[in-house]
């Protein structure tokens, strides 16, 4: 049952939750923790590993040492955890599972966003390319090593089915159009081998909410950022959004005498809550019209449960269009993220021609491997690097000034 504020009453549990008593467990078994439940556990473990420090030195949209006051990917993750449990809160589901979803979403990212991301792409692409999400399930099943009986975290199943699909299905029918007839990577192949991942089906509610949670995040925090940063005002925001310029007009009219930049951050904290109402009154609709009595029902459903509504979608494509053209494509990005860029390509170029210039512990793993393999050693060294210290080994190796 619902209370008047829209939330389950005395904290009940939906049926269509998620269960940690009903877990599909770990892929190594371990005795459970007698404080924790499973996805506590999970949470934990991924707030300690070596991977989520690093994302304290991630570009979100800036170069981390560009400012203090710019997100990078760990305090979006932050931020990104607190909505998505929120709403969790509301719908009944396991806050636990979304929390951890949330916090474990970016784990996967190389050092300077997606430019990043794509000159890592580029350079495997003979050899399987990369994908964070897929590094995200490479980094908790297999590189992080902290634990004597198994490598990786060795997370419960539903935590790494959220990582894995958390905007749907990647393979069958139900997988989106792009999908259709193209490779998944590699590893998510090898692992869902070893560990099935149903890849056919959507992903819980849990993780759909901390996928969505995430869009509610970047869009509304990128508008912050980039107010901060000179890329564009507010006013120009809103002359492109109706959705902004409506929460300009209110908080105005509610604070004629506000200044700039509490006018910003009300207007930012208005824009999170419309966004995650909208996420609310949709995700209910389309839980009252399919009916599901079980988190399995879910996964059966044939369409994701939690969404947006068609007429946010619309005000999503206007702001993502003007974030676009004035931030993710302004000349002072793009010359940040052409730098990055260099930097990524030429320690991969360098570390796959000569090994030995690895420190000593990656030497290990890319000795007497054929091509295929230790590219891989060097894609999973340089997308666990943070900006700065890919910019210090970029120096180190090319800057011919330190031996003069």
């Amino acid at each position: 049952m619902m209370d008047g504020a829209g939330r389950m009453a005395n904290g009940a549990r939906a049926i269509f939750a998620v269960s940690a008593e009903r877990s599909r467990g770990r892929l190594h078994k371990e005795p459970e923790s007698a404080t924790r439940t499973p996805y506590q556990r999970d949470r934990d473990r991924i707030i300690h590993c070596t991977a989520f420090r690093r994302l304290k030195q991630k570009t979100q949209v800036f170069v981390a040492h560009e400012g203090d006051h710019y997100r990078t990917r760990l305090t979006h993750s932050l931020e990104v955890a607190q909505i998505a449990r929120s709403g969790a809160r509301v719908l009944g589901l396991d806050e636990d599972l979304t929390e951890t979803l949330a916090l474990a979403h970016d784990l996967g990212h190389p050092p300077f966003g997606h430019a990043g991301e794509r000159a890592l792409n580029e350079r495997m692409k003979a050899y399987g390319g990369f994908d964070h999400n897929a590094q995200a399930l490479r980094l908790v099943t297999k590189l992080e090593e902290r634990y004597p009986a198994f490598d990786g975290l060795n997370l419960t199943w539903e935590t790494l089915e959220g990582l894995v699909k958390p905007n749907g299905p990647l393979v069958g029918p139900l997988a989106p159009p792009s999908r259709h007839g193209a490779l998944l990577p590699g590893y998510i192949t090898e692992y869902d081998a070893l560990h099935s991942l149903d890849l056919q089906s959507f992903a819980s509610l849990e993780a759909q909410m901390a996928a969505l949670a995430d869009d509610i995040a970047y869009n509304n925090h990128d508008i912050d950022d980039g107010v901060h940063a000179g890329l564009f005002t507010l006013e120009e925001v809103a002359e492109r959004s109706d959705l902004v310029a409506r929460a300009m007009r209110e908080t105005r009219s509610d604070f004629p005498k506000i200044s700039e930049p509490r006018l910003l951050a009300e207007v930012v904290r208005r824009l999170i809550g419309v966004w995650m109402n909208d996420l609310l009154i949709e995700t209910r609709k389309r839980l009252a019209e399919a009916r599901p009595d079980s988190e399995a029902a879910v996964r059966a459903a044939g369409k994701p449960l939690a969404a947006f509504s068609e007429g946010m979608r619309t005000h999503d494509e206007a702001l993502r269009a003007f974030l676009s053209e004035k931030m993710y494509r302004h000349y002072k990005v793009n010359r940040m993220m052409s730098q990055a860029q260099r930097v990524v390509v030429a320690l991969f170029d360098l570390f796959l021609a000569e090994p030995d210039t690895l420190p000593p512990e990656w030497q290990v793993r890319a000795k007497g491997q054929d091509m295929n393999k230790r590219a891989r050693v060097v894609c999973d060294y340089i997308s666990g690097m943070t900006d700065s210290f890919a910019l210090d080994e970029h120096r180190r190796l090319f800057n011919l000034e330190r031996w003069i």
